[in-house]
């Protein structure tokens, strides 16, 4: 009994540190080099607007700087796109573990590019850096949820698959720390943050070579029956058990003559209609939720519940760490539950709180504990994206397509997750700037009468709830005008003269005489909030 107890725990052990091996240039990759983009922000767009000006002599306006900086992030999805189309045939030649160990080529190269940008004085190398790791994570989302399935035992081939999610998470979630002001977040530092993704990589080429191939490759796509059972060997730790080896045989046999299919052809294929359905709706549907968009719109959220600016960098890392955990619960639960209940448990969950976080966003200007929902909104909203959507959706084509679609099924699943995710990228931006620009001008003009002003008399009134109302109206339109130019209607757009504003407490002056060239910077300097006091 000790003997067989021991021969398990040598299996698990094996077992997860090939995980471990891989996962930590693997999948960790997505979510790190998502999260490492929010901290240089600042810094980067500076950079891309005295490049212009050192080499062009030209002063880039502000959208056009916003532009430049969307593409730059954006990119990473075209490169993640790219990256899902190749990993189909870079599995089926090169093997899952020599795919995974070959990706990291794309990693270094783009590691080398941004660490070199800034001396080379070239914004285009980081774009082009950019493009490159989202190839490697593009390759390493199909892949890793791929070797891990088809290594793991029966038992444990959920979680191990579902582990690729706790390592995106976990990625997240140090790119966040990373990202701090105090580690490389500083301007001196940002381009050692772009390239410091180079150093999980460099771990995994430096342990996954020690682990073994996976064995249905080994034996269903090389027909290699001895390095398969060398393979499994190794991986449980005792002698192969026959119940275990026979499944794969069978497997093999049914597979005999047929080569691994492409993508097209499952499109035709009437047998896997439904079930290519299903993982191309659950992989758009795991971007088109917003989740990973969540993290740009929960700074926003954070300093409308009245945190300080130099603190919501910290707290912001508490939504990392929130998807980080959920996931690992989910890798728990999904074997006891099931995937059908996580997966929608999550969705129904996250759609729950979406109707309530634009609710508490629509009535945070009148009920002054709105923010702190919206802000505990964000954090649930996480929470059940992790527990169903972001750990069951990887593993699904390995578990309902055999090992000849399997690549394929991968490919379409990716390309969809990808495009999906560059479109969100794309979009939240203009779209956040919409919904601030539309609740800021609500918020300073549909509060009065048209037509009316603010009267001495009523200014007044200074009473603790105005002044922090007035405040937030501040904040909340200078935050809109920084994204785009904010048009005010008609109706609204009042100049007053300076005796007129001196008393006024809650008008706004709008110079309108402002030219096209002076850009968004000049505008927001001209769109003044006259906030002044009685005596």
């Amino acid at each position: 009994m000790s003997h067989s107890a021991a021969l398990q725990k040598g299996s698990s052990l094996t077992l997860v540190l090939m995980v471990v091996a891989a996962g930590t240039g693997g999948t960790l990759q997505y979510g790190y080099n998502l999260a490492i983009m929010n901290a240089p922000t600042t810094f980067i767009q500076t950079f891309i607007n005295e490049t212009a000006l050192e080499r062009w002599d030209i002063q880039l306006e502000d959208y056009q700087v916003t532009l430049v900086w969307t593409i730059t992030v954006s990119i990473f999805s075209l490169g993640g796109f790219a990256g899902a189309l190749i990993a189909g045939p870079m599995t089926i030649r090169f093997g899952r573990k020599k795919c995974l160990l070959l990706n990291n080529v794309f990693l270094m190269t783009g590691a080398l590019l941004a660490v070199t940008s800034r001396s080379a004085k070239s914004f285009e190398m980081i774009i082009i850096s950019r493009v490159l790791v989202g190839i490697n994570s593009g390759i390493s989302m199909n892949v890793q949820p791929m070797y891990f399935g088809e290594s793991a035992p029966k038992h444990l081939r959920g979680a191990s698959s579902l582990s690729s999610a706790v390592f995106a998470a976990f990625g997240v979630m140090l790119g966040q720390v990373v990202g701090l002001r105090e580690i490389l977040g500083s301007e001196p530092c940002w381009q050692y943050l772009l390239a410091s993704n180079a150093i999980p990589g460099l771990i995994q080429l430096l342990t996954l070579p020690w682990f073994p191939e996976s064995p249905r490759y080994l034996l269903i796509d090389r027909g290699d029956k001895e390095a398969c059972i060398n393979a499994l060997r190794r991986l449980r730790g005792c002698e192969v058990q026959s119940s275990e080896l026979n499944e794969i045989l069978e497997e093999q046999a049914e597979t005999k003559g047929m080569r691994p299919r492409r993508p097209w052809e499952l499109f035709s294929d009437r047998a896997v209609r439904w079930q290519l359905i299903t993982v191309m709706v659950i992989s758009s549907a795991m971007q088109l939720c917003g989740n990973d968009s969540i993290y740009f719109y929960a700074s926003y959220v954070f300093k409308e519940a009245g945190i300080a600016d130099e603190k919501i960098q910290y707290v912001t890392v508490g939504t990392g760490t929130c998807e980080f955990t959920a996931c690992i619960m989910c890798n728990l639960l999904v074997e006891r539950k099931g995937r059908r209940f996580m997966l929608m448990g999550g969705f129904i969950l996250m759609t729950i709180w979406a109707v309530v976080f634009t609710i508490a966003l629509s009535f945070e200007h009148y009920i002054s504990w709105m923010p702190y929902l919206s802000m505990a909104c964000i954090f649930t909203y996480i929470l059940s994206f992790g527990m169903g959507p972001a750990g069951v959706t990887g593993v699904l084509p390995t578990e309902i397509f055999n090992q000849t679609a399997r690549p394929a099924a991968y490919m379409i699943a990716g390309s969809m997750m990808w495009l999906n995710l560059f479109i969100t990228g794309m979009a939240f931006p203009f779209l956040v700037a919409s919904a601030c620009c539309l609740r800021s001008t609500s918020a300073c003009f549909c509060r009065r009468p048209r037509g009316s002003l603010c009267q001495p008399s009523q200014v007044n009134s200074t009473s603790s709830t105005s002044k922090a109302r007035t405040k937030t109206v501040h904040r909340r339109l200078r935050l809109s005008i920084s994204w785009v130019k904010c048009v005010v209607p008609r109706p609204c757009r009042r100049t007053l003269s300076p005796d007129t504003y001196r008393h006024t407490h809650c008008l706004p002056y709008f110079d309108l005489n402002w030219s096209k060239s002076r850009g968004v910077r000049r505008y927001r300097e001209n769109v003044l909030f006259h906030i002044t006091e009685s005596n």
